[in-house]
């Protein structure tokens, strides 16, 4: 896996997040594929749909916090690796 790379549960589809847009739009891909509304991950996550939505349409100053717990009430799992870490021997 590359830098801050984002990996849909099921399909296992991975893509690099480089901004707020592309997470978002990971969110976004992953919240159709599960036949979810707005409204149902907002729940899930103990947000408000209008930041669901915002998150989805990459707005940059959303809570981190917040972003996490929509991305976990989809089974999103997100991975960061330092591309400088040396593996293991």
């Amino acid at each position: 896996m590359g830098h801050n790379d984002i990996v849909l549960i099921g399909t296992m589809r991975r893509s690099t997040i480089a901004d707020p847009r592309t997470f978002g739009a990971a969110l976004r891909e992953a919240r159709r594929a599960r036949d979810l509304r707005l409204e149902d991950v907002a729940f899930g996550a103990g947000v408000g749909m209008r930041f669901v939505s915002e998150l989805e349409r990459g707005k940059p100053t959303a809570r981190i916090g917040e972003a996490l717990r929509v991305a976990a009430s989809l089974g999103v799992n997100i991975v960061v690796e330092d591309p400088y870490e040396q593996p293991p021997a």
